[in-house]
């Protein structure tokens, strides 16, 4: 490595932790009331801003939210807590209760992120009102367990909300979005091309988060009809030779690639660490992300916000 690249990369690790930093400690960024809010008046809208622009722009995806003392994943007060810092959208986790309403919960058991244990599928809804949610240091919040149909009520005007695959029936999602009118500000995330077909017959326009790690998914998708408008894609943990082929062709569709650091660089012990692990993926990549899926958005934005 040159002496001339060291500086670069040195200097673009000082810029990225100066700017976590002023986000994290001085909460630099709008006043109260100036979120940085998504705001789309009808569904082409929403598919414009996720399109593959070929002009450098990088998304943000917060993973279950964000990781911040105090704010639990999966939870309306995180979300919220999250644009006032920095504009994104969140992967979430639905899941089913004994009677059939739908939470937003990662695991099977609500042991790791409540002050209760057990399967979520084993507690009526009423029963989980008097459970309250734990930050990912493990401290007991006030923040309780909600309905996916609260944080659609919620995300109108603000952000989208990409639902993940959990154990909710694919008919039951179609007919809550239907019910809030939720489709500008919903993602879905589908593992096949029949999946993505269901989803685009009954939401014709509503985005979806494909998977097209290799060439057998990206086949699978591209033969479902669904048109690539309404898609971005996930291509794996990060864009190397491998997969570069698969993104070139996702690229002059007009799709926009998206990454993980979920797996692999948030599992940092340090923000320092992480901040190292963002810039190395930053200079190593083939291609620069499209967008970044990752628990600790807002560093990520540090590095990557302003390229």
């Amino acid at each position: 490595m040159t002496s001339s690249k060291r500086k670069g990369i040195k200097g673009l690790f000082l810029v990225a932790i100066t700017s976590v930093v002023l986000f994290s400690v001085t909460g630099c960024g709008p006043k109260e009331g100036e979120e940085y809010y998504l705001k789309f008046k009808k569904l082409s809208d929403t598919q414009k801003y996720f399109a593959y622009k070929a002009d450098s722009t990088i998304l943000i995806s917060g993973h279950r939210g964000t990781k911040e003392a105090g704010f639990p994943e999966n939870s309306i007060e995180g979300f919220q807590h999250a644009l006032t810092r920095m504009p994104l959208f969140f992967e979430v986790d639905p899941r089913l209760t004994k009677d059939s309403v739908i939470v937003l919960m990662h695991d099977e058991t609500i042991d790791r992120t409540t002050n209760a244990s057990g399967k979520l599928s084993d507690y009526n809804y009423d029963e989980l009102l008097s459970i309250r949610l734990k930050d990912h240091e493990g401290n007991i919040t006030a923040t309780m367990i909600p309905k996916l149909e609260e944080v659609f009520d919620w995300s109108k005007g603000k952000t989208v909300i990409n639902l993940d695959r959990k154990d909710v029936p694919h008919q039951m999602i179609v007919d809550l979005i239907k019910k809030n009118k939720a489709e500008k500000y919903v993602m879905l995330t589908v593992h096949t091309g029949a999946q993505a077909r269901f989803y685009h017959d009954r939401l014709p326009g509503v985005m979806l988060s494909v998977f097209a790690r290799n060439d057998a998914e990206y086949e699978d998708v591209a033969i479902s009809g669904v048109p690539w408008e309404n898609m971005i894609a996930y291509v794996g943990q990060s864009i190397d030779e491998s997969n570069r082929h698969i993104v070139e062709k996702l690229h002059a569709n007009g799709v926009r690639c998206m990454v993980s650091f979920a797996p692999t660089h948030d599992r940092q012990r340090t923000t320092e660490q992480r901040m190292a692990a963002y810039i190395r993926e930053f200079e190593n990549s083939v291609y620069k992300p499209d967008i970044i899926e990752s628990d600790y958005p807002v560093e990520v934005w540090g590095v990557f916000g302003a390229q």
